[in-house]
């Protein structure tokens, strides 16, 4: 009897061990690590970087591709994607921006384009739900088609004029450290979508999906209807983004947000949210953002180029994907050498490697007096 107290006492605190590691191997720890680190060496590099002001106004330039990394990690997960979302963005704006030019209260055109990008989420959302084509197929034929909607309603013109009211949604502050509107927005919409995502049946249904669509199917998920609300979701914060850039810029025009949609799918995949689908976290999703936003903001304090900066945002996504396969074969007690994981482990150490090395090599002739 003693004994086999004692074995079950020992398998207890196996399992309480095994939890307390898979739990501290979280990607999310991983990014709370990058996060630290690129605070300690940005803070070093330039003494403006923990300015609380120069912060807050960094923060409000990553509104806009949060918004939209929200969506996102719901269409991820489900084992899809959406290339649109930055061309949705550049077209509600500049629909905006054209009813404005008409002499439409600014209200009502922010309705109108918040409708127009739930439209076109609805279409992208069509295709892919109820006809079965590719997301990657159907969204890069959108992408070109939204972006060049945008060019024809504004063409080389910039819509200008906004009222204050309006501008106050991407230009207002709160508080003695000016945190931004926009990212109270942010913050609460992000609430909204990791409770929807981890706490109700809608979430389950996503991860479904991502894991076996058939499978799901065949087990009474409303996958077509599932998919359609989230490309639509997509196209709604889409528009709402581009409601916040038109009033953080006071202005609008159809090149904004050109390239946006790399940002938001590395910023996704980063987060630990699996490329394949059926795996991630919306907190992953905003550790990333917090860590590419730092990343940018310290490349900019010393003057790193633009060039410089997409190779670094070109090197996280190649992490984004490698890494987690890593962390998750540890999580798994899998400690055996398997050469695909030495192999893998390998490429990132690289990769990381010459990206510190660029990091600094690029700041040389800037520190150097």
């Amino acid at each position: 009897m003693s004994a086999a107290s004692n074995e079950s006492d020992n398998r207890k605190i196996t399992i309480s061990r095994q939890q307390l590691q898979e739990f501290f191997l979280r990607w999310e720890w991983l990014l709370v690590a990058l996060i630290i680190l690129v605070i300690i060496v940005n803070s070093r590099l330039s003494p403006f970087f923990l300015n609380s002001r120069n912060l807050m106004r960094a923060t409000s330039d990553f509104v806009e591709m949060g918004l939209m990394i929200l969506p996102m990690a719901f269409i991820i997960i489900t084992g899809n994607i959406d290339l649109s979302v930055a061309s949705m963005m550049a077209m509600c704006a500049s629909f905006l921006g054209y009813l404005h030019l008409q002499g439409i209260n600014i209200w009502v055109a922010a309705g109108a384009a918040l409708l127009l990008g739930l439209l076109a989420g609805a279409l992208n959302g069509f295709l892919v739900a109820r006809l079965r084509l590719p997301s990657l197929v159907v969204t890069l034929g959108t992408f070109a088609f939204y972006r060049g909607m945008a060019y024809a309603l504004l063409g080389d013109q910039a819509a200008r004029g906004y009222p204050d009211s309006f501008t106050y949604l991407g230009q207002g502050t709160v508080g003695d450290i000016r945190f931004p509107v926009s990212a109270i927005i942010l913050i609460a919409l992000a609430i909204i979508f990791g409770l929807v995502l981890h706490k109700t049946i809608f979430g389950r249904y996503l991860y479904a999906i991502g894991n076996n669509e058939e499978a799901a199917r065949y087990a009474g998920v409303p996958v077509a209807r599932v998919k359609m609300t989230i490309f639509m979701l997509s196209g709604l914060m889409s528009a709402l983004a581009g409601i916040i850039i038109a009033a953080r810029f006071g202005s609008t025009r159809p090149d904004v947000g050109t390239g946006l949609e790399l940002a938001v799918i590395t910023a996704t995949v980063l987060g630990g949210i699996n490329i394949f689908g059926g795996s991630g976290s919306m907190i992953g999703a905003i550790l990333a953002l917090i860590l590419i936003g730092l990343m940018r903001f310290g490349m900019g304090l010393v003057n790193v180029q633009g060039q410089v900066q997409s190779i670094a945002v070109g090197l996280l996504l190649i992490g984004s994907i490698l890494l987690p396969n890593v962390i998750r074969l540890l999580s798994r007690q899998e400690w055996q050498a398997r050469r695909g994981t030495v192999v893998a482990a390998a490429s990132m150490a690289t990769a990381m490697a010459f990206f510190i090395w660029f990091f600094f090599w690029s700041r040389i002739p800037l520190l150097t007096p």
